[in-house]
């Protein structure tokens, strides 16, 4: 018997919307099919905004949300007509929606996390069960919230005898430290900006999304002092279990970074940014990797050519390599997490995430609604 579920998500990178249906009834589990959608600039753009305070938030984030929803809608066609699968093949979704704020264990305590979504607008769209808000059960149980992935990635990826560690690059990176045995707690946390900054800094003075492979940042030189100046932020010193997000992690806090740099070179900056994402990761690794021999990358980030080898260059005696090595494709691995989560939430299996994000024992994450 199949068990099929698909998983949809949409990063902090903002970069668009990516999907995969996934079959459950293999050990590993197999992608039936992967597909992606991209955003249209108006709606990056209004999602982007969201993520600072504004006039009129409730509405627009309501919109946001409702236009959101159709992006998916369309990844779960692709899906389906890739798949040669109807509606009623596919147990659930899983949709994670768009962080637009991220700050758990704040204001009164218990702080929150929201992701944008119309849960009921998609299961009413695609004719399929819906489960999302996958992060709230986490932050009133009093954990962080996020990570969410590395459950996932001991699953999908963990491998007896072998310490290992994990790397998602995406708008954020966090990383996760797989013991050698099956029964070892799972260490997760962010460990600050993944691709975010660079490609904000990419958009601003190239006019392109990203920077393709990092060959810009490999044509310019790190600025020491705005390094230093960068790493001093109090998050790269708080221990795990942290995450964070665009709330810390804008163009705002860039440009604030920057003053003092004026006449820093573009290309310059650039490769400072590269230099701060890959520098923190390797900074996690080594502080927290309990000796791990091997880390696997995932995310955006494993396209960045230069960003792989600054990471190579900063951890000499770990073997690095994108998790495509480990049969599940770089891009693929944070919407199958999604489609994992799913899974557990519709058979009601508990989580443990106690060590990964801060909560005081198993949750199960999701909301399901019903198609």
């Amino acid at each position: 018997m199949t068990e099929l579920f698909i998983g949809l998500m949409s990063g902090t990178s903002l970069d668009g919307v990516d999907g995969v249906l996934a079959d459950f009834s293999t050990t590993p589990l197999t992608v039936r099919a992967h597909a992606s959608a991209p955003l249209e600039p108006a709606l990056k753009a209004e999602l982007l905004a969201l993520n600072q305070p504004g006039n009129n938030e409730l509405h627009r984030a309501a919109l946001a949300a409702n236009a959101l929803m159709r992006v998916y809608a369309d990844v779960v066609n692709q899906l389906l007509t890739a798949s040669a699968m109807a509606p009623e093949h596919i147990q659930a979704i899983g949709a994670h929606g768009q962080t637009v704020r991220h700050q758990p264990q704040r204001h009164d305590a218990t702080g929150y996390t929201l992701q944008l979504a119309n849960p009921a607008l998609l299961a009413e769209l695609s004719g399929i069960d819906v489960v999302a808000d996958f992060r709230s059960r986490d932050v009133a149980a009093g954990g962080q919230g996020a990570p969410l992935v590395p459950a996932f990635h001991q699953a999908a990826f963990g491998t007896p005898g072998q310490a290992m560690a994990v790397l998602n690059m995406g708008g954020m990176a966090n990383l996760t430290v797989l013991g050698p045995e099956p029964t070892d707690e799972v260490l997760g946390f962010d460990c600050g900006p993944g691709n975010a900054m660079m490609d904000a800094w990419c958009q601003r003075h190239r006019g392109h999304a990203f920077d393709v492979g990092g060959a810009w940042a490999a044509g310019g030189q790190v600025l020491p002092d705005l390094l230093q100046a960068m790493l001093a932020a109090p998050f790269f010193a708080l221990p795990p279990p942290k995450s964070t997000g665009r709330d810390l992690f804008s163009p705002d806090w860039l440009d604030q970074q920057l003053r003092g740099f004026a006449n820093a070179a573009p290309v310059d900056v650039q490769a400072t940014l590269t230099e701060l994402t890959a520098s923190t990761c390797a900074s996690s690794v080594k502080d927290y990797g309990f000796d791990s021999q091997q880390l696997v990358v995932c995310g955006g980030g494993a396209f960045n050519a230069h960003l792989m080898a600054r990471l190579q260059t900063l951890l000499p005696g770990v073997a690095i390599q994108p998790s495509d090595a480990h049969g599940l494709p770089a891009q693929q691995v944070e919407a199958a997490a999604f489609a994992w989560l799913a899974r557990k939430t519709v058979r009601r299996e508990a989580l443990q995430l106690q060590s990964i994000t801060g909560t005081r024992g198993a949750r199960v994450l999701g909301a399901i609604y019903p198609a």
